[in-house]
């Protein structure tokens, strides 16, 4: 764009990084964790035994008593204080979506007047923010304020670090008064919980001394970068986080150039900075790469467990922000933020863990390993496809719906893509006959097939697909890039939980009944891959057949986000999640308002936004540059031309109008739609009429604001382009 304000914007943002202000890449093992409280630090700050007492209530899962916290407490402050902290928060995860904090200072006042630091038991443990100003689905009342954090030893504390100083955050879960959690993290440690219960139980049909399974998790973040200068110049992307309009750039991701391609300079020391701010706070980022669509870029950690994984990813967003402002960029983690080009995921990568180091999700070299691999690979295809609409609603957002089933993205349909090779053995599993007498361990594979080892990369990936196993491991790729995975996780860990104890009660009542108890597994595995038999597609998942063949399947496709939430208030899942502490009826009841409260609302601001941008930005510049040709028209007019030498001017000018007109007829309508949207009292029929009836406004709208993007002079056009805001330097 040729307009001096956004050139003169653009110069003073779009420096190269010099030589001397290039990021140095630190040594990772020296600078991991530098900023978390581990517990390799507490043993230099605790008493023996009360480090004993801790790492044993961690591992065993035991409520930590008050005189341990106390002396946590002065641990804890000795060791932040060493590091010049001066004050501390309890870091919590509400139903916004984002993190929260309260800080507080060590600094108090004593009766003497003097200065001291205090931090007791009673400050670690519990804090107080203020309820009602949080999501709360109707459990808190405006006036009733009182909610409390509580301390989640689970996930160690650590210190966040910004120009503006150091602050010691102790992760909590959130809860209510009457003690409902208004968060992600306390169901998720609940399914945690459940799964690992559940899982265990049925890993010791195979191993005793399995007593405990940890559920792991990897989640590969995707995200887009664009120039903070024409960001703040996009009102659309400030307010919504993604561009409401845009005429798609000539040169988009077809050549397939950007894709693993060198890393620019700049967005390179910004990747090196996220990095080693990240290795500080323990989150062990491994992989960087660019992705698909131009400015389009991914990070991944290793994996770690579940509950630490997501807190580390909230973690890393908030860092991706603080980083990116350090060099210039504006991070987008929405999930669409530019039409015609890929979108970007959180691929969830999950697996279940034994005390023993054995993943329950990786096949072994012996038949009673096979068994138990074949054990919870089954139970966890079956636990897709009955609640394949819970797993559906776990992912459902505002933003996430314009992804889901685009280019690049798996469809709304949940499926499973196993590979060819597991493929096959399923099938060959389910059909091949065994004697109903076992007397040897040999004689139950005879003509099953043993599962061959299988390698990471045993079978191409599927990027269609949004449940896939990737060797050793389900990835769960349907996952927006800006949500938060305690979700998901949640009700994966949940349907899996709730499958395995239904499992072994199937398999305990046929060795009641006489049957040997690899039999009796056997048995129940094969009913299993039968009955979910229709969950496991290995074609195009972006395909129209797969559409209607997943129609004759059974199979739902909800498209729509205030119809995929519907499940969390079906009677079945308010059982699931009551049967296994999950949710109580309240809670589930809560999340849903919640979540529909959320999606109308991103729906209404965008409205709001598109409005305001049409009328007080758009529609005049198009009118500016309109008289302008009105005023050669008149000219050349007046020099006695013809018609024909000014006919190109009179055309422009018309076709200005009919697309002007047209934005302004309809953002002034999808006022009044929007409008009579605020009227319906019901949250879920004011979200379908936001969805269906506003909605498609927007769509409407762009399409005329990008014809006229396309004819009015460059340096009359308000909002940068997509061609600037793609290609990032």
């Amino acid at each position: 764009m040729s307009n001096l304000r956004f050139e003169s914007v653009k110069a003073a943002s779009s420096r190269q990084i010099n030589s001397e202000e290039k990021v140095e890449t630190k040594k990772a093992t020296a600078i991991f964790g530098k900023n978390v409280f581990t517990i390799a630090k507490m043993k230099d700050y605790l008493p023996k035994t009360t480090y004993r007492e801790l790492t044993k209530a961690i591992e065993e899962g035991e409520q930590i008593t008050r005189e341990i916290a106390e002396h946590i407490s002065q641990a804890m402050k000795a060791w932040a204080l060493n590091d010049g902290v001066s004050h501390y928060t309890h870091w919590f995860q509400p139903l916004t979506g984002s993190t929260a904090e309260k800080h507080d200072a060590f600094f108090e006042p004593d009766e003497n007047g003097e200065a001291i630091e205090k931090f007791t038991a009673d400050a670690l443990v519990q804090q107080e923010p203020d309820a009602s100003s949080f999501p709360n689905g109707g459990i808190r009342n405006t006036f009733e304020a009182r909610g409390y954090t509580a301390w989640d030893p689970s996930s160690p504390a650590f210190i966040y670090e910004t120009g503006a100083g150091k602050t010691l955050c102790i992760p909590t879960v959130f809860v209510s008064y009457t003690g409902e959690s208004l968060d992600y993290k306390a169901p998720l440690l609940k399914a945690i919980n459940a799964v690992d219960k559940a899982a265990t139980d049925v890993a010791q049909y195979f191993d005793r001394s399995i007593n405990k399974v940890t559920a792991s998790l990897g989640i590969e973040q995707e995200y887009f970068l664009v120039d903070l200068s024409l960001y703040n110049a996009r009102p659309d992307l400030q307010l919504t986080g993604r561009t409401l309009f845009g005429h798609m750039s000539a040169k988009g991701q077809q050549l397939e150039d950007h894709y693993f391609g060198a890393i620019p300079e700049r967005v390179l020391a910004f990747m090196v900075d996220l990095e080693n701010e990240a290795l500080k706070l323990g989150i062990p980022l491994k992989t960087r790469h660019n992705e698909v669509a131009p400015s389009q870029f991914e990070c991944a950690p290793m994996y770690e467990e579940i509950n630490l994984a997501i807190d580390h990813n909230q973690l890393l967003m908030n860092l991706m922000e603080q980083v990116a402002i350090r060099h210039n960029y504006k991070v987008l983690l929405h999930e669409k933020p530019y039409s015609g080009v890929n979108g970007s995921g959180k691929h969830n990568n999950w697996s279940l863990i034994t005390n023993t180091g054995v993943n329950l999700l990786s096949p072994g070299k012996t038949p009673k390993n096979n068994l138990m691999f074949l054990t919870f690979f089954v139970n966890t295809i079956k636990a897709v496809y009955e609640h394949a609409d819970l797993l559906r609603a776990s992912i459902a957002s505002h933003s996430n719906d314009h992804r889901l089933g685009a280019n690049e993205a798996p469809p709304a349909i949940i499926s499973i893509f196993l590979g060819s090779q597991l493929d096959e053995l399923l099938e060959e599993v389910e059909s091949a006959r065994v004697a109903k007498k076992v007397k040897a361990e040999a004689n139950l594979w005879h003509g099953i097939p043993k599962i061959p080892e299988l390698k990471m990369d045993n079978t191409d990936r599927n990027r269609t697909s949004p449940f896939a196993f990737t060797g050793n491991k389900f990835e769960f790729r349907a996952v927006g890039s800006s949500a938060n995975s305690a979700l998901p996780m949640t009700i994966l860990n949940a349907i899996v939980a709730t499958q395995l104890i239904e499992f072994k009660i199937e398999v305990d009542k046929q060795i009641k009944k006489g049957t040997k108890k690899d039999l009796a597994l056997l048995n129940v595995i094969r009913k299993y891959i039968k009955d979910s038999k229709s969950i496991r597609f290995e074609g195009n998942g972006y395909s129209e057949e797969w559409e209607k063949e997943a129609e004759t399947r059974g199979l739902s496709n909800i498209k729509s986000t205030p119809k995929a939430l519907d499940i969390y208030v079906a009677e079945e899942s308010l059982e699931l999640f009551e049967k296994l502490g999950i949710y109580t009826r309240r809670e589930s009841e809560a999340r849903h308002e919640i979540l529909l409260e959320n999606f109308y609302k991103k729906l209404q601001i965008e409205a709001r936004v598109i409005g305001e941008v049409v009328n007080s930005q758009i529609a005049p510049a198009c009118f500016t540059y309109q008289n302008e040709l009105i005023t050669n028209v008149k000219g050349l007019k007046d020099l006695g031309l013809n018609k024909e030498s000014y006919s190109s001017q009179i055309n422009l000018v018309e076709r200005i109008s009919k697309h002007a007109n047209t934005i302004l007829e309809q953002a002034e309508e999808m006022r009044q739609e929007r409008k009579k949207a605020n009227s319906i009292e019901d949250i879920r029929e004011r979200s379908i009429a936001y969805d269906e009836i506003v909605k498609p406004y927007f769509d409407e709208i762009r399409y005329h604001v990008n014809k006229l993007e396309k004819i009015v002079d460059d340096s009359k056009w308000p909002l940068p382009k997509l061609r600037e805001l793609l290609f990032v330097h």
